[in-house]
């Protein structure tokens, strides 16, 4: 593996906790049959979603009231098998890191063979949405989202 932001691949995947589920459905295939380039980001972000939710950290993202919001700052995805349409995929998603008001997030995607055929990481900060700065975190939300 060749992926910089994976020291021990061993050790990366043994820290994976949370995951969600997807199976491929025909619409996000290409041409060819397998897996088009642009939806593990659609993948990324259904197991993001679903992770804040399991730590009930800012379940109120979505909401009018709510002051800070995150954004994707940037994301990336290593391709590493061919994945097909009907295959059942497990999205992997955990803290890498967390900073002041960003957080680095990897993703390990597995096929039923329990196989690594995608990996990832995307950085997200959180920001004000009346000034579009960064907001930190609460001493709260750090505490959850490092799992101490």
């Amino acid at each position: 593996m060749k992926e910089t932001y994976i020291e021990d691949l061993e050790q990366w995947e043994k820290e994976f906790t949370f995951y969600t589920e997807e199976i491929v459905r025909f619409s996000d295939v290409d041409m060819y049959g397998h897996l088009n380039n642009v939806v593990p980001f659609s993948y990324f972000e259904h197991a993001r979603i679903e992770y804040f939710k399991s730590l009930n950290i800012k379940n109120n993202w979505g909401s009018q009231e709510e002051q800070k919001i995150p954004v994707v700052a940037d994301i990336q995805c290593d391709y590493l098998k061919q994945v097909y349409y009907g295959e059942k995929l497990r999205v992997y998603v955990k803290t890498a890191r967390l900073g002041n008001s960003s957080i680095d997030l990897h993703y390990m995607v597995k096929n039923e063979k329990g196989e690594i055929v995608l990996t990832g990481r995307g950085a997200l900060v959180q920001i004000d949405k009346e000034t579009g700065r960064p907001a930190p975190w609460t001493e709260e939300q750090k505490i959850i989202l490092c799992g101490k």
